[in-house]
């Protein structure tokens, strides 16, 4: 039962879902089209990881203080994965874009010599994910997400 008392994971939890499932109204104000497909993927607005390690950072220095070890655990962490997702799977998500790119040039390349079967595009090519990483604004706002989430989850349960 203590699981169900640990106000740090479950803030971290709640950040995770929530900045999943905001990411889907979002992306329909700039398309004009829902992706449902937002509330399982990487990258995006807002990042879910920036908000998770943030509200895990804030719910830890409300519970223990800003002094702890846990607190410095936390905040070494988050920064660890903020820097990551703005950096290396952000470049990640633009070596796919390009390898796509040239994927598809070949598969283009390949139908103008022989005779390609009558396949959907689907079947004849699998591409990498290119939404891996996120851009520095979708962190700070995942992060200020994070913060404000905590802050109120704690005025509200505790």
């Amino acid at each position: 039962m203590e699981l169900l008392h640990n106000f740090p994971l479950w803030a971290s939890l709640f950040a995770i879902g929530f900045a999943q499932f905001v990411k889907v109204p979002l992306a329909f104000i700039a398309t004009r089209k829902f992706e449902w497909a937002l509330l399982t993927s990487t990258g995006g607005m807002p990042s879910s990881h920036s908000a998770a390690v943030t509200a895990l950072s804030t719910a830890i220095a409300l519970e223990f203080g800003l002094d702890s070890p846990v607190f410095a655990i936390t905040t070494v962490l988050g920064i660890i994965v903020m820097f990551d997702a703005t950096g290396v799977r952000r470049h990640a998500g633009y070596h796919a874009t390009v390898l796509n790119q040239l994927v598809g040039d070949f598969n283009k390349l390949v139908s103008e010599v022989k005779t390609w079967p009558k396949k959907e595009e689907d079947e004849k090519r699998k591409e990498l994910k290119e939404l891996l990483g996120h851009q520095p604004i979708e962190v700070f706002f995942g992060a200020l997400l994070g913060i404000l989430l905590t802050l109120v989850l704690h005025v509200v349960i505790h």
